[in-house]
């Protein structure tokens, strides 16, 4: 039992230490997004769209602190809720991704297509 509990002691600090290693990085990142939306909010279409950035950003600054807790502390609940933010930042982004490839693809085909039959609507040969 006694071998167990020293094992287990130091394995989140170990887990961890690849995203305590990049945690600078993620308030950087967190920071420039939270930034972007704040000038995004700026605008009157930007208004509307303002919220994602700020939320992402604000997610993974909140990441980057929980998994500093983690490492200095060796707290598992910590480390979970920096998972968990990282967890809800991806998935947010990936959202967004995705709707951005629809809207492309439909942007593009929309062209191609008015490219294809504009000049047989016009009557232009």
């Amino acid at each position: 039992m006694l071998d167990e509990t020293n094992f287990q002691m130091g394995i989140i600090k170990e887990i961890s230490f690849p995203l305590y290693n990049c945690k600078g990085w993620m308030k950087l990142v967190g920071v420039m997004s939270i930034i972007s939306g704040v000038i995004a909010a700026l605008t009157i279409i930007g208004i509307l769209f303002a919220w994602l950035p700020i939320w992402t950003g604000a997610l993974l600054f909140q990441s980057a602190n929980a998994i500093g807790q983690a490492y200095e502390t060796d707290s598992k609940p910590a480390m979970t809720r920096s998972l968990s933010k990282l967890k809800t930042y991806f998935i947010i982004m990936g959202v967004i991704t995705l709707i951005g490839v629809i809207f492309w693809g439909l942007g593009f085909f929309g062209f191609l297509g008015a490219g294809f039959f504009a000049p047989r609507v016009m009557h232009i040969y």
